[in-house]
């Protein structure tokens, strides 16, 4: 059972990098079980979008293997109060997006990026709102990172222990606004906090992975 493997840290970890790299990816379908109903999907072709990267961190948790999400100061002009994964624009001495990646966690939240294993890539995704085409990596790292927050970029760590996640229960929706208007969104309902819209869609992919795990696939 899934369960049972996230109790048993290097062996999940063994297993989704395998898994990771098993084409086809569960992409824009699991993507879309936590999107919006008018999503633009694609950059248009007269656009070039900003590269920008993200760190789907897992470790070891005593409730299991657990997911690090970040929760921004309401004061960011950019996706201001929302839940995300650390990340950011790719920099000119950014040589791979993996490295934008654990460059963003480093400066967010002071993780050595020495101590993370990337163990593969989700699909992208396209945000219209900010031009920015989100290539989301999965790290692995054996044990509870140590961290030390920006506080000018993270209001809150959240860590969110895959069980959770997995349980239909936490999926929920939100109502957020949206150019100007209020929208409701699929979220996953974790305490006080809504993960939701490309960041719930991420997690969304990561999770259906993490599902293959169970069936062997």
């Amino acid at each position: 059972m899934v369960d049972d493997v996230l109790h048993q840290p290097d062996e999940f970890a063994r297993r989704l990098g395998i898994a990771l790299t098993r084409t086809p990816l569960p992409g824009v379908p699991a993507q879309q079980k936590m999107s919006s109903g008018n999503r633009i999907w694609a950059p248009p072709a007269d656009e070039t979008p900003r590269q920008s990267a993200v760190l789907a961190l897992l470790y070891p948790a005593p409730e299991g293997v657990a997911l690090l999400f970040t929760l921004r100061p309401a004061r960011l002009a950019h996706h201001g109060g929302q839940v995300s994964f650390p990340g950011g624009g790719k920099e000119e001495n950014d040589t791979t997006l993996a490295q934008t990646a654990l460059r963003e966690a480093h400066e967010e939240l002071g993780l050595d990026p020495a101590a993370v294993r990337i163990l593969g890539a989700l699909t992208w995704i396209y945000i219209a709102s900010s031009r920015n085409l989100v290539y989301p990596f999965v790290g692995w790292i054996p044990q509870t990172p140590a961290l030390r927050p920006n506080p000018s970029e993270v209001a809150e760590v959240l860590s969110v222990p895959l069980s959770i996640l997995l349980d239909p229960a936490t999926v929920d929706c939100c109502v957020r606004e949206a150019n100007g208007q209020e929208k409701t969104f699929p979220s996953y309902h974790i305490g006080p906090h809504h993960i939701w819209g490309a960041t719930a869609m991420m997690t969304s992919e990561l999770l259906e992975i993490v599902r293959r795990i169970e069936t062997g696939g």
